[in-house]
């Protein structure tokens, strides 16, 4: 697994790449997504340790998913297989969610699958702007209870229930049980036109 500081190098590193590939300045970038330039430049030098919302705010400003973030772009000589010691783990320092990136890192393909888990009554709100992409996601609850918020809809989901949804509105995922919740979201992104 890979340790806390050194994951915190690869972010730093590929949101850098991101914003430089998109020629964006740091204040360019806090205008789109609405993290102060300090922060991105704090991220960017390893120094900070970004939070769920502040991470999907860049994301959404970059035209990549979240779950992009964590991972190399597409290469045509990656592996097909994403086993389970090499798939990335990621802890939010707010809330103690975990996400796991799934998906063979890097390799060219049209969704990405993570899996989440939310300790007992854990809340994460995502309220990124206008995304540069479209993202369409699927939720699968495996375990526990999960309530997702998108917009003013409120959705209550129990095991083996499945939520499909266009992300283009704030987004809430609540854990109201008493034991932690595990998910699986599967998703896609295409750039806008």
């Amino acid at each position: 697994m890979e340790s806390a500081a050194s994951l915190k190098h690869r972010l730093a590193v590929r949101i850098k790449d991101l914003r430089t590939r998109r020629n964006l300045s740091l204040e360019q970038l806090a205008q789109l997504s609405g993290v102060s330039r300090s922060m991105i430049s704090l991220i960017e030098r390893a120094e900070a340790s970004p939070t769920a919302n502040v991470l999907d705010r860049l994301a959404a400003s970059l035209g990549v998913t979240l779950a992009a973030l964590f991972t190399d772009d597409t290469s045509a000589d990656a592996t097909p297989l994403a086993r389970h010691a090499d798939q990335l783990l990621w802890r939010d320092p707010e809330t103690g969610y975990v996400r796991r990136n799934l998906s063979p890192a890097g390799y060219p393909s049209p969704i990405e699958l993570v899996e989440v888990v939310l300790p007992p009554r854990a809340r994460v709100a995502y309220d990124a702007g206008a995304r540069v992409s479209i993202v369409q996601q699927q939720v699968w609850l495996i375990e526990g209870a999960l309530e997702i918020t998108l917009g003013d809809a409120v959705h209550r989901l129990a095991p083996g229930d499945c939520l499909a949804m266009r992300v283009d509105r704030p987004i809430v995922f609540r854990n109201p049980g008493r034991t932690r919740s595990r998910h699986l979201v599967a998703l896609t992104s295409e750039a806008t036109r």
